[in-house]
Protein backbone atom coordinates (compact mmCIF):
# COMPACT_ATOMS: atom_id res chain seq x y z
CA UNK A 1 0.00 0.00 0.00
CA UNK A 2 2.59 2.48 1.02
CA UNK A 3 5.74 2.72 -0.72
CA UNK A 4 8.60 2.84 1.41
CA UNK A 5 11.79 2.40 -0.96
CA UNK A 6 11.65 6.24 -1.97
CA UNK A 7 11.24 7.39 1.79
CA UNK A 8 14.99 7.02 3.18
CA UNK A 9 16.03 8.18 -0.45
CA UNK A 10 13.99 11.39 0.18
CA UNK A 11 15.25 11.96 3.74
CA UNK A 12 18.80 11.25 2.78
CA UNK A 13 19.17 13.96 0.06
CA UNK A 14 17.11 16.84 2.19
CA UNK A 15 19.26 15.85 4.93
CA UNK A 16 22.32 17.14 3.29
CA UNK A 17 22.04 20.25 1.92
CA UNK A 18 25.42 19.68 -0.21
CA UNK A 19 24.04 16.71 -2.22
CA UNK A 20 20.37 18.46 -2.69
CA UNK A 21 19.62 20.48 -5.61
CA UNK A 22 18.59 24.09 -5.05
CA UNK A 23 15.56 24.14 -7.19
CA UNK A 24 13.81 26.83 -5.05
CA UNK A 25 14.64 30.54 -6.80
CA UNK A 26 13.20 32.62 -3.86
CA UNK A 27 14.94 33.97 -0.85
CA UNK A 28 17.91 32.26 1.24
CA UNK A 29 19.87 33.30 3.78
CA UNK A 30 23.42 33.15 2.42
CA UNK A 31 26.30 31.23 4.08
CA UNK A 32 28.29 32.57 6.76
CA UNK A 33 31.19 30.29 6.83
CA UNK A 34 31.51 30.66 2.40
CA UNK A 35 32.80 34.30 1.54
CA UNK A 36 31.48 33.13 -1.50
CA UNK A 37 27.93 32.75 -1.11
CA UNK A 38 27.58 35.91 0.52
CA UNK A 39 26.90 38.86 -2.16
CA UNK A 40 29.15 42.16 -2.25
CA UNK A 41 28.11 45.50 -1.23
CA UNK A 42 26.86 47.16 -4.10
CA UNK A 43 29.16 50.18 -5.25
CA UNK A 44 28.59 53.63 -3.90
CA UNK A 45 25.85 55.53 -6.42
CA UNK A 46 24.71 52.87 -7.86
CA UNK A 47 20.61 52.63 -8.21
CA UNK A 48 19.10 49.32 -6.04
CA UNK A 49 17.81 46.53 -7.91
CA UNK A 50 14.12 47.29 -7.35
CA UNK A 51 10.96 47.51 -8.94
CA UNK A 52 10.65 50.95 -9.29
CA UNK A 53 13.36 53.42 -10.80
CA UNK A 54 15.16 55.58 -8.07
CA UNK A 55 15.97 59.07 -9.44
CA UNK A 56 19.17 60.68 -7.78
CA UNK A 57 19.49 64.21 -7.25
CA UNK A 58 22.81 66.19 -6.95
CA UNK A 59 22.58 68.76 -4.25
CA UNK A 60 23.04 71.76 -5.06
CA UNK A 61 25.45 74.27 -3.22
CA UNK A 62 23.62 76.59 -0.74
CA UNK A 63 20.36 74.65 -1.16
CA UNK A 64 18.70 73.40 1.65
CA UNK A 65 18.73 68.98 2.69
CA UNK A 66 14.36 69.42 2.09
CA UNK A 67 12.82 70.20 -0.74
CA UNK A 68 9.57 72.29 -0.98
CA UNK A 69 6.54 69.72 -2.37
CA UNK A 70 4.01 71.20 -4.81
CA UNK A 71 1.28 70.86 -2.92
CA UNK A 72 2.69 72.89 -0.02
CA UNK A 73 3.01 75.64 -2.31
CA UNK A 74 -0.43 75.32 -3.72
CA UNK A 75 -2.05 75.00 -0.12
CA UNK A 76 0.44 78.22 1.38
CA UNK A 77 -0.63 79.83 -2.08
CA UNK A 78 -4.40 79.83 -1.40
CA UNK A 79 -4.53 80.84 2.51
CA UNK A 80 -1.98 83.24 1.31
CA UNK A 81 -4.93 84.73 -1.14
CA UNK A 82 -7.63 83.77 1.33
CA UNK A 83 -5.66 86.36 3.79
CA UNK A 84 -5.16 89.05 0.95
CA UNK A 85 -9.33 89.08 0.38
CA UNK A 86 -9.70 89.25 4.66
CA UNK A 87 -7.45 92.16 4.36
CA UNK A 88 -8.71 94.05 1.79
CA UNK A 89 -12.30 93.63 3.85
CA UNK A 90 -10.18 94.98 6.82
CA UNK A 91 -8.81 98.13 4.73
CA UNK A 92 -12.13 98.97 3.79
CA UNK A 93 -13.74 99.15 7.77
CA UNK A 94 -10.58 100.72 8.92
CA UNK A 95 -10.81 103.45 6.04
CA UNK A 96 -14.55 103.63 7.28
CA UNK A 97 -13.37 104.12 10.16
CA UNK A 98 -11.06 107.20 10.23
CA UNK A 99 -13.42 108.76 7.88
CA UNK A 100 -15.78 108.50 10.67
CA UNK A 101 -13.36 109.92 13.08
CA UNK A 102 -13.16 113.21 10.56
CA UNK A 103 -9.52 112.43 8.79
CA UNK A 104 -9.44 113.19 5.52
CA UNK A 105 -10.77 110.64 3.11
CA UNK A 106 -7.15 110.45 0.99
CA UNK A 107 -5.14 110.51 3.89
CA UNK A 108 -7.73 107.49 4.99
CA UNK A 109 -6.95 105.82 1.89
CA UNK A 110 -3.34 105.73 2.10
CA UNK A 111 -3.42 104.78 6.08
CA UNK A 112 -6.05 101.91 4.63
CA UNK A 113 -3.38 100.87 1.54
CA UNK A 114 -0.43 101.05 3.81
CA UNK A 115 -2.60 98.46 6.78
CA UNK A 116 -3.15 96.11 3.82
CA UNK A 117 0.38 96.24 2.74
CA UNK A 118 2.08 95.83 6.11
CA UNK A 119 -0.44 92.98 6.88
CA UNK A 120 0.05 91.27 3.58
CA UNK A 121 3.88 91.38 4.04
CA UNK A 122 3.63 90.21 7.52
CA UNK A 123 1.53 87.31 6.33
CA UNK A 124 3.87 86.33 3.40
CA UNK A 125 7.04 85.82 5.60
CA UNK A 126 4.70 83.50 8.58
CA UNK A 127 2.95 81.44 5.10
CA UNK A 128 6.56 81.02 3.88
CA UNK A 129 7.40 80.13 7.25
CA UNK A 130 5.03 78.08 7.53
CA UNK A 131 5.30 75.92 4.07
CA UNK A 132 9.13 75.45 4.39
CA UNK A 133 10.80 76.97 7.33
CA UNK A 134 14.43 75.54 6.85
CA UNK A 135 14.40 76.88 3.27
CA UNK A 136 12.35 80.08 3.81
CA UNK A 137 12.94 81.30 7.81
CA UNK A 138 16.08 83.18 7.37
CA UNK A 139 16.66 86.65 7.84
CA UNK A 140 17.83 86.88 3.62
CA UNK A 141 13.84 86.30 2.92
CA UNK A 142 11.93 86.64 6.35
CA UNK A 143 13.89 89.38 7.33
CA UNK A 144 12.62 91.80 4.68
CA UNK A 145 9.35 90.96 4.44
CA UNK A 146 8.91 91.18 8.16
CA UNK A 147 10.67 94.32 7.99
CA UNK A 148 8.54 96.24 5.29
CA UNK A 149 5.75 95.21 7.33
CA UNK A 150 6.58 96.40 10.68
CA UNK A 151 7.31 99.63 8.52
CA UNK A 152 4.49 100.33 6.49
CA UNK A 153 1.88 99.01 9.66
CA UNK A 154 3.35 101.75 11.87
CA UNK A 155 3.33 104.32 9.42
CA UNK A 156 -0.14 103.37 9.01
CA UNK A 157 -0.91 104.52 11.79
CA UNK A 158 0.46 107.33 11.92
CA UNK A 159 -0.84 108.60 8.45
CA UNK A 160 -3.93 107.25 9.92
CA UNK A 161 -4.00 109.89 12.98
CA UNK A 162 -3.38 112.97 10.32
Amino acid sequence: MQDTSSAPAATSATSNPSTAQNTDPGFRVPDASNPASVPAAPPAGTQPATGTPQMEVAPVAGAPVTDTSTRDIAIGSVVFLLLLVVYFFVRNSYVHHLVVKRVAPSSAANAGWLLFTGLAFVSAAVVLALVNGSKFLNWAITGPLVLLGLVALVTAFFVGRR
